[in-house]
């Protein structure tokens, strides 16, 4: 067996893999160095073009194995050549395609680490970067993110984490700076999180067991009505919102409502539908999930207590700035008297 016997279908299961494992995990696991000059670009990510060549001979057929890197030779007139007869396209520069910005999500979980250790950060070969990195990769793919080789990897980890000095007073009283050149949202997270360091800790250890989930079990992206995205991040409101749209709960919420008052009726400003519409309105009403999205664990079953009924004004009205409202704060809006 040869690079000549490569097919379509093997390339793009090694492809799988190397996004389910990342892109340092994946390079280890058969023995690969990191590409320096021409990549693999599929849907417009970047892959080490040699290490997938070789990983995909592992799946022509069962009984086969990888190519060692040391079996073949790299290049133009070898792997290029084979994948470009199987319809592939390259990339000659790794930075040809731009990294997207940093996302809330991944900077909490950057945050989380260099708070961990914030008088002496990790190197940029330590575990704990490698496994962030690695991390950040899969959560990129959950997130539909364009994604190349050098997304999120080691030295970008580490970056981040250095721009994160630039806020921390315990490095600017002491005359020394940061990286300068950060986004605004990193101000952002330094300030909602840096003086509350477990429950960024506990946020960053919900994001991480909600990323390792199997994608049969990830909680499904929502709907982009007006909701804008919690504190704790992407992944973290749409674990909240799948919890509202599970349609069996929702359904057993009403019914409790139902039998115990007769009517269903907005929480927080008393709304009834089925008053103001008649049949049309009947038995319609939104169901708001009212736990912290921090306290929210994956897998963990949601009791009817957890949801309150709301109108979908209210319920527009939580989810449309941050912080998110409670129920009680969203009454005292309702009642507060208004400017004449």
């Amino acid at each position: 067996m040869a690079l000549a016997d490569l097919t379509r279908e093997a390339v793009l299961k090694a492809v799988g893999e190397f996004d389910r494992l990342g892109r340092t995990e994946f390079l280890e696991k058969y023995g690969f160095g990191s590409a320096r000059s021409y990549f693999l670009e599929v849907d417009g990510r970047l892959y080490d073009s040699k290490a997938i060549a070789g990983a995909a001979h592992g799946f022509i057929r069962n009984g086969v194995h990888p190519l060692r890197s040391t079996d073949f030779s790299g290049g133009e007139t070898t792997v290029m050549a084979t994948l470009e007869r199987l319809g592939f396209e390259f990339a000659k520069d790794e930075t040809s395609v731009r990294n997207p910005p940093w996302s809330r999500d991944e900077l909490i979980l950057a945050l989380d680490l260099y708070l961990m250790s914030r008088a002496s950060p990790p190197g940029k070969s330590s575990k704990a970067v490698l496994e962030l990195s690695d991390v950040l990769n899969r959560l990129g793919s959950q997130l539909g993110q364009q994604r190349q080789v050098t997304y999120r990897n080691a030295n970008g980890v580490y970056m981040k984490m250095m721009n994160f000095r630039r806020f921390d007073p315990t490095v600017t009283e002491a005359g020394k700076v940061g990286l300068q050149r950060g986004g605004k949202d990193e101000e952002a997270v330094w300030n909602e999180f840096a003086d509350q360091p477990d429950r960024l800790h506990q946020v960053a250890n919900l994001l991480r067991s909600t990323i390792a989930l199997p994608a049969s079990e990830q909680p499904e992206p929502y709907d982009e009505d007006g909701t804008v995205e919690a504190e704790e991040g992407r992944i973290l409101t749409r674990l909240h919102r799948s919890r509202e749209r599970s349609r069996k709960l929702v359904d057993e919420r009403k019914r409790k409502a139902m039998a115990a008052t007769g009517s269903l009726r907005c929480e927080a400003c008393d709304f009834d539908f089925a008053a103001r519409y008649g049949q049309r309105g009947q038995g319609f009403i939104e169901a708001h999930h009212t736990k912290p999205v921090h306290s929210l664990e994956p897998g963990a079953t949601t009791k009817l207590v957890d949801l309150a009924l709301l109108c979908a004004n209210c319920h527009r009205m939580v989810h449309s700035a941050r912080p998110w409202l409670s129920i009680d704060q969203l009454r005292q809006l309702i009642t507060k008297p208004q400017p004449s």
